[in-house]
């Protein structure tokens, strides 16, 4: 017989959803001692006037001031500089506005006002051959949460920077940074292009599928995945036809569960390969790792042909039992196909010649330290060539 062992933390966070989310706001901040927030958000976010107006309702005077620089991939300068504003305003408080680089953003320039120290000091970085993360120990501001697009950066402790000058993607952790609270606006989840939404959707359905693959004996984490992956199949589908904005705040669910999950499981190869390619495209980087989900599948097949079982059944099928793998592979194709994924990343402008040192800097991707199949630079060569 065997026993699960289970060490499953939840982190707190408290979640808002509807018309009236927002109305919440001003008591989390009375509760938490709130009194100088800065909003961070992308220029195009600050140009939504209602969306804005909404935010500024709800802080009052506790709105200490507007950080709207936020950049795709939370590019180093621009995290540096929302530090400075944080210092300026002596904020306590963060509030991302928008999608994951905002939320990114704003927990990177958190942990740089806190350490007061060079990113490259507080990153994940090889020691000795071992990825290792610093461990951060000065308090940090909290955050809260008003997302535009359904992203699984809402659970995660993790900020990633890129530095435009060398392409190196930076990693800060710190438990300290997680989200104190998110709050799902309808208003603003309508801000979003269809094709951001649709984007970030497929990161958090990818991180679910990865996360089921996990070899981790963990059935609360299975549970959360396993029901993102349910929201995700039905509500992916929806994103162009659907009238009103519910699908928008039903995949924001799918996301939050699917990055709670994933904490437990490791987000997998597809993720580890779409955090170097992603730059590197045209598409979004959860478009990029819904593109690398099925070959990464394909290549875990060897030791994950139980786990895959339970994809297929999720996802509608469960009907060749001895044959799960192969099923779960397809009813994630056919889903990918559904919504419009490219199948090669030269149709998303990756230039082949770019594939080695896309393989360099996966491998020193913390992602990559919790997949089911560890994979050389020879496999991940072999498996990108074939997807190009």
């Amino acid at each position: 017989m065997s026993f699960p062992s289970v060490r499953h933390v939840t982190p707190s966070v408290r979640v808002f959803a509807g018309e009236g989310a927002l109305a919440a706001l001003p008591r989390e901040f009375d509760r938490a001692g709130i009194r100088r927030a800065v909003v961070f958000c992308g220029a195009s976010m600050r140009r939504h006037t209602e969306a804005v107006a909404r935010v500024e309702s709800a802080l009052g005077d506790r709105l200490a001031g507007w950080f709207d620089g936020v950049r795709e991939h939370s590019p180093l300068p621009a995290v540096e500089h929302a530090r400075e504003v944080l210092e300026a305003t002596g904020a306590d408080a963060v509030v991302a506005l928008g999608g994951g680089s905002a939320i990114v953003t704003g927990r990177a320039a958190s942990i740089l006002l806190a350490e007061k120290a060079d990113v490259r000091d507080v990153c994940t970085r090889r020691v000795d051959g071992r990825l290792v993360s610093p461990k951060l120990d000065t308090p940090k501001i909290p955050q809260w949460i008003i997302p535009s697009t359904p992203t699984t950066a809402y659970a995660k402790a993790g900020s990633a920077v890129r530095d435009p000058e060398t392409g190196e993607r930076l990693a800060l952790f710190d438990p300290k940074t997680r989200a104190a609270g998110v709050f799902m606006d309808p208003v603003i989840a309508g801000t979003a292009p269809v094709s951001l939404v649709r984007s970030s959707a497929l990161n958090a359905f990818a991180m679910a599928v990865d996360g089921l693959q996990s070899d981790t004996d963990d059935p609360l984490a299975d549970a959360l995945l396993a029901y993102a992956l349910r929201l995700s199949r039905e509500w992916l589908p929806r994103l162009d036809v659907a009238s009103d904005g519910e699908p928008r705040l039903r995949l924001m669910f799918a996301a939050l569960l699917a990055g709670q999950g994933s904490d437990h499981t490791g987000t997998g190869l597809a993720q580890a390969l779409s955090h170097a390619v992603g730059p590197r495209s045209t598409v979004a980087n959860g478009t990029v790792e819904a593109m690398l989900l099925p070959p990464t599948m394909r290549f875990n097949t060897q030791v994950t042909k139980r786990r895959l079982v339970q994809v297929a059944e999720v996802l509608g099928g469960g009907h060749r039992p001895d044959d799960g793998a192969a099923e779960a592979i397809d009813a994630v194709e056919h889903l990918l196909a559904a919504v419009g994924v490219p199948r090669r990343l030269r149709d998303v402008g990756v230039d082949r010649a770019a594939l080695p040192e896309i393989v360099e800097h996966a491998m020193d991707d913390w992602a990559i330290t919790r997949v089911p199949r560890p994979a050389t630079r020879e496999d991940l060569e072999a498996l990108l060539d074939r997807v190009w």
